[in-house]
């Protein structure tokens, strides 16, 4: 039975990353995209069909991607965070949500401490 962590979602705002990659073929699934809220146990990233793998772009689902084990990179932060896909959505006009479960040997205080640091919308202007 997969371990389910449930915890309180923050919706953020301007947390762009960078390479979102399957770590274990190092395919790029998204150059690049946006975080949209987090939590401590995870995150949901959007990202454009246009910043999709190639092999990605005429899907309109990415549910195959599902338990891949991924990365990406924060440049507003210069950190790498990395986790598991659990879910994937496609939410129209080309966009894709991806909902990432963090890896389970990241610490919790540092996954609370990472969702206290992201910008809440209108925080940072």
């Amino acid at each position: 039975m997969a371990n389910k962590r449930v915890s309180q979602r923050k919706v953020v705002e301007d947390v762009y990353f960078n390479e979102l990659s399957d770590l274990e073929t190092s395919l790029i699934i998204a150059k690049t995209g946006h975080i949209v809220d987090a939590s401590a146990s995870g995150f949901l990233a959007v990202f454009h069909r246009d910043d999709a793998d190639q092999s990605l772009k005429g899907s309109l689902s990415l549910d195959h991607l599902i338990g891949t084990k991924i990365a990406l990179f924060l440049p507003q932060m210069e950190i790498d965070l990395d986790g598991q896909i659990s879910r994937t959505k496609h939410i129209g006009k080309g966009f894709f949500e991806i909902g990432v479960t963090f890896s389970e040997d990241i610490p919790e205080y540092w996954r609370n401490c990472l969702k206290d640091l992201l910008p809440q919308p209108g925080e940072i202007n």
